[in-house]
């Protein structure tokens, strides 16, 4: 699967204030997640951010949930966004068929999600180095990686996703994008 910024939808998944500490490289993980939400934003790629239940597991981070609108934002309970019909149903009425996902925990919400919306008939790309699992779910993070490449899902980095949604160097945004390979 090629990544079309016409075609994709960038889904941040629970990068919470109290999970986030206990996620490997959880800096780097929300640093590029912060690179594919300018990129979107450069390209016009609409957005959605799941939060597992807030109350137990705190908010979503502030610098990633400044970012987003409040209609942009899906509070869930299952692992699974796609669990929730009124998820699916965000996705479906953006009108787009690839969803591009980042966040944590990559065995848990993460490959759930991306499972569920690839069963539901998206073309699912799960950027790799911009999900994490807990240091001591190493072996976990790279089985779910494992799992959902089986399952069709697309494994990606964020600069590939980055440059598949610039397409081309004579892209007017091409300029913009460079920078923000660079400043990474």
């Amino acid at each position: 699967m090629r990544i079309q910024r016409d075609h994709s939808l960038l889904l941040v998944i629970d990068i919470q204030d109290r999970l986030a500490p206990h996620i490997a490289g959880h800096e780097q993980l929300i640093r590029r997640t912060h690179l594919l939400l300018d990129a979107a934003e450069l390209f016009g790629v609409p957005r959605l951010l799941t939060e597992h239940c807030p109350s137990q597991i705190g908010p979503v981070v502030e610098s990633m949930r400044r970012r987003f609108a409040g209609d942009e934002i899906f509070e869930k309970t299952r692992f699974g966004a796609a669990d929730h019909p009124e998820f699916v149903a965000r996705v479906q009425a953006s009108g787009r068929r690839q969803v591009v996902v980042a966040g944590m925990e990559a065995h848990v919400c993460v490959m759930q999600t991306a499972l569920g919306l690839r069963q539901q008939g998206f073309e699912v790309a799960v950027v790799a180095d911009a999900v994490g699992s807990r240091e001591v779910r190493r072996l976990d993070l790279e089985l779910a990686l494992q799992r959902v490449a089986a399952a069709g899902c697309t494994l990606t980095s964020t600069e590939t996703t980055m440059f598949e949604w610039t397409a081309s160097a004579v892209d007017p945004r091409f300029r913009a994008v460079l920078s923000l390979v660079k400043s990474s």
